[in-house]
């Protein structure tokens, strides 16, 4: 199986200029198992339409999604946008069941894990609720981010709680494209392994948002179970996001933009649609 990883890791689509891998719940684990083994350091992003769409808004975010270890795909739309790149194998990677299948799975037991994130609370609350849910695991401490620029005192106290705990694991929750620049600022300067943003995972897990049905999710319309929910903060997300999103995509099936991938994703496998 390890053997498969550095092939699964170097898979990409390209959606609107961002390489996602076409990855599946089951191949993201593995990736993720490979690299804690190995020892290796990196960061995740779980992303659908709405870091794609912050993407297009700030080339900076870019740079941090292709130098990432994984880019999983956390939304239908870039699922079907692989499927139709080719890519059939590809499936949803949802931040809150990635959490579940890493730590649930016996082949992590060993894991220790950290959550960073939420308002103050939010992850000492998800630390109960995966104790009990996993009498196994092994959390080794919580952290709530200000909702602002960290000072170098916060910073260098992080530094030094994480080097005194020394988890495999960093989960992030917090919102895109924050948590993108959160690790991508902290990952080099924290002793971990792996640092996985999880986005609202926190939020799900402790209760505050309402996971929606299989089928909801299966039809790609989990975003309107959500809007139901949070209608005032998330109406811009959905309601100027997902057209713009379709209207783009239309542009580069149909050949009349092209989007150049990252450097560093430059020598994966992306296709473009072209039209014949």
């Amino acid at each position: 199986m390890n053997r498969l990883m550095p092939v699964l890791a170097n898979i990409k689509v390209n959606v609107l200029g961002v390489g996602v891998h076409a990855v599946n719940m089951h191949s993201a684990v593995t990736i993720l198992k490979s690299h804690i083994d190995t020892n290796g350091k990196g960061y995740v992003c779980l992303t659908g339409v709405h870091g794609i769409m912050e993407v297009q808004r700030d080339p900076g975010l870019k740079s941090i999604f292709s130098e990432a270890l994984l880019v999983a795909p956390d939304g239908m739309p870039t699922v079907w946008m692989g499927h139709l790149q080719g890519f059939n194998t590809m499936e949803r990677v949802f931040g809150p069941d990635l959490m579940l299948e890493i730590i649930g799975r016996n082949e992590f037991r060993d894991c220790v894990h950290f959550f960073c994130g939420g308002a103050p609370g939010v992850a000492e609350s998800l630390r109960e609720v995966m104790t009990r849910r996993f009498p196994w695991v092994k959390i080794a401490g919580t952290y709530a981010p200000p909702f602002r620029k960290m000072t170098v005192e916060e910073e260098s106290e992080l530094s030094t709680q994480i080097r005194l705990l020394r988890p495999d694991i960093i989960w992030v929750g917090l919102s895109t494209p924050k948590q993108e620049m959160f690790m991508a600022r902290y990952l080099p300067m924290l002793d971990t392994k792996l640092m996985i943003g999880v986005g609202a995972a926190f939020l799900f897990h402790t209760g505050a948002i309402r996971d929606s049905p299989a089928w909801v999710k299966r039809a790609g319309l989990q975003w309107v179970h959500r809007f139901i929910q949070e209608p005032g903060r998330l109406w811009k997300r959905y309601l100027l996001n997902n057209p713009l999103f379709i209207f783009l995509v239309l542009l580069q099936f149909g050949g009349l933009k092209r989007y150049r991938l990252n450097s560093k994703s430059e020598n994966t496998r992306s296709y473009v649609y072209e039209s014949q």
